[in-house]
């Protein structure tokens, strides 16, 4: 069993319907007074599930999420069950959008950007099982139960893993401060993985070759790059601007015909 905490986590948890719930704690400080809109959600949601609700002190409560940042509440969950690589390259759009992490090891930028993949419509999400953040209760409470919505993948060998979805006609795009074009210049209306790296070594050397394309984020100052988290989230809505864009400028009937006509195959770094 693993324990979430937070009132967006828990509430995100129930809503998916993911993974068993076994119990909800709420601390009684805050059960004994009227429960504000979100608790009140939290506790009908639990009823309608058949959750049980137990009233604990705040003291136990920190005690089990070892931290003040619980907000009074705290679940009971079922281990988070992943997805694999195949059930992620089954598009919901038109084209195949996904993030590949090559080592992220810090919750808090892993849990950022779980939760701007939810946002900004991503596909799916490919992790690395060693050398990086696993889905943790921190994950989750820094991604305001984004985590919960999103499909992710662990795989043993990230570079294997983009070398299979190179042979599924995804082309891997990455995010380097050397990379020979900037990131708003690139055609994200395709099939595509976007990999990320690391925080302070970025891209893995052997990742970065394999890699179709480079993209790089344009710096004006005197730092050479961008927090990951910030960094994927610009690359990320800039994929789905132009995805969004395309959608309400072509015409049914026009977009049929560009469906049927073949695309010159773009040529990359790892064609």
């Amino acid at each position: 069993m693993q324990l979430l905490y937070g009132l967006h986590p828990v509430e995100e948890a129930i809503r998916s319907g993911n993974r068993r719930l076994e119990s909800v704690l709420i601390t009684r400080e805050r059960a004994n007074h009227h429960p504000d809109a979100r608790l009140q959600s939290i506790l009908d949601a639990c009823h309608t599930a058949g959750i049980q609700v137990r009233l604990e002190s705040k003291e136990q409560l920190t005690r089990m999420a070892r931290t003040e940042a619980h907000q009074g509440v705290v679940a009971v969950v079922a281990e988070r069950g992943y997805s694999s690589l195949q059930e992620l390259t089954q598009p919901r759009g038109q084209h195949l959008f996904l993030l590949a992490l090559d080592g992220v090891e810090d919750p808090h930028n892993l849990g950022a950007l779980l939760r701007t993949a939810d946002g900004a419509g991503v596909d799916g999400v490919i992790l690395p099982e060693r050398r990086a953040a696993s889905v943790n209760a921190t994950v989750v409470k820094t991604s305001a139960g984004a985590a919960e919505h999103v499909r992710i993948a662990r795989v043993t060998n990230l570079v294997r893993a983009l070398e299979e979805l190179k042979r599924e006609n995804i082309w891997c795009v990455g995010l380097d401060e050397r990379g020979a074009r900037d990131y708003d210049t690139f055609d994200f209306r395709c099939n595509c993985v976007l990999v990320l790296g690391g925080e302070g070594g970025g891209l893995h050397d052997l990742a970065r070759r394999t890699c179709d394309h480079l993209l790089r984020i344009p710096m004006a100052g005197q730092v050479s790059s961008l927090n990951v988290s910030v960094a994927g989230a610009i690359v990320m809505y800039e994929a789905a601007r132009q995805r969004r864009a395309a959608a309400s400028t072509v015409p049914p009937m026009a977009e049929a015909s560009l469906a049927a006509k073949p695309r010159r195959p773009l040529k990359g770094l790892g064609s």
